[in-house]
């Protein structure tokens, strides 16, 4: 049986906050999309996740258990666009 993965997770302007338990093999992907879900984040602004622990951003496709430890914060963070 995997171990589950305990994590912390907030938006950027720290106005949410979440303490989770993931299974190890979740991707960097399927945690924005839940924080978007479960915050009703806005749909239409692109996400990256960024371990505040050690300054890395994750990668959609890479699995928690690569990148990240026991009690990192994650941090949901908009994709700024600039120009248009």
């Amino acid at each position: 049986m995997t171990q589950e993965l305990k994590l912390y997770v907030r938006t950027a302007d720290q106005t949410r906050r979440a303490e989770l338990g993931v299974d190890p093999q979740s991707t960097g992907a399927e945690i924005l999309q839940a924080a978007v879900d479960n915050w009703s984040l806005p749909i239409d602004t692109d996400y990256t996740l960024v371990n505040t622990t050690t300054g890395k951003a994750l990668a959609p496709g890479e699995r928690l258990s690569q990148v990240v430890r026991p009690g990192d914060e994650l941090e949901v963070q908009p994709v700024l666009v600039a120009g248009g």
